[in-house]
């Protein structure tokens, strides 16, 4: 039997060790930045040319004369048009209506979302097609559903009064064409129509509550409410600063569905600021002066924006 052969160290081998090779972070090219801007860029470049470029030339055309009509010079005329919007009554009466609108149909829209939410995730028959039915107006266009409402209101013919009309009671209501409840039945309109995408994104928060919680609770001997109080509102936090900022702001922006319905009548009284910017830059030709308006819309949604991340910020802190 054959034995191997003893190894000889050299003594000044001893202390070496082999070294490893480091790996390159950026990939076997060392372009994994330049990798993942490539992979961004299809979908950067549309955002870039649909929503930062219209939004820099808005800004700027905020402060020129700009006007319609062909072959009409642009002049840079700095703040004029912001000291000119500072004294236009009208303009903040309109900005005013459009915060009352924005607050109640959010705030309404939160509280009937929620309530809904809840309903839809008890253990109910055909909750299924609950769910399904509770998304419908979500998959119909703002245009669609003003026209759908304005023929339900209509004053002569609309099912709302001939209802009424039934039940004895006064059926000759102009809801959209009286000062004094346009207004709130627009955001009546408003509720219904943006109710969808909130109860879907409670009822989603609500599905990720721990049923050990609630089982806790219910064992330490709180009740349905103090349940609700205690433990689900704590957790669907987070997701109801998001949902309630992100709402403001679409109600704040919302033009079509208004527009349809009332156009800003009767009066002024449904006048929200984007349609107020509209009309100045399509019926009077004002681009420049309602540019300047959209600018100062832009600083509100900012505002809203900030809080809105703010607001991240501290529920991922907490």
């Amino acid at each position: 039997m054959t034995t191997a052969a003893p190894v000889v160290v050299a003594p000044g081998d001893a202390a070496k060790t082999p070294k490893r090779k480091r790996r390159n972070r950026g990939g076997p090219a060392g372009g994994g930045g330049r990798d993942a801007w490539l992979l961004v860029l299809p979908a950067l470049i549309p955002v870039v040319i649909f929503s930062v470029y219209p939004l820099v030339q808005g800004i700027l055309l905020g402060f020129t004369d700009a006007r319609a009509g062909l072959n009409l010079p642009v002049n840079f005329n700095g703040i004029d048009n912001y000291t000119k919007l500072s004294t236009n009554q009208l303009f903040w009466n309109s900005f005013g209506i459009g915060l009352v609108w924005a607050f109640s149909v959010t705030i309404l829209q939160f509280l009937a979302s929620l309530g809904l939410a809840l309903l839809l995730n008890a253990k109910l028959r055909f909750r299924w097609l609950a769910r399904t039915l509770a998304l419908v107006p979500w998959a119909m266009p703002p245009v669609i559903i003003a026209i759908m409402w304005r023929l339900m209101l209509n004053p002569s013919y609309g099912p709302i009064n001939q209802t009424l009309k039934g039940l004895g009671l006064p059926s000759d209501i102009n809801w959209l064409g009286n000062a004094s409840i346009a207004l709130p039945v627009v955001i009546i309109v408003g509720v219904w129509a943006g109710m969808p995408q909130t109860t879907i994104t409670l009822l989603a928060g609500l599905q990720g509550v721990q049923t050990e919680l609630l089982e806790a609770a219910a064992i330490d001997g709180a009740g349905t409410w103090s349940r609700f109080w205690h433990v689900i509102l704590p957790a669907l936090r987070p997701i109801i600063i998001a949902i309630t900022t992100l709402d403001l702001i679409w109600n704040f922006n919302s033009f079509a569905l208004v527009y349809v319905l009332t156009a800003g009548g009767p009066g002024g009284t449904t006048m929200l600021p984007m349609l107020f910017a509209y009309n100045e830059a399509f019926r009077y030709g004002n681009f420049g002066y309602a540019a300047a308006m959209g600018n100062v819309m832009v600083v509100v949604i900012a505002i809203f924006l900030f809080v809105y991340l703010r607001g991240q910020m501290r529920s991922r802190n907490s």
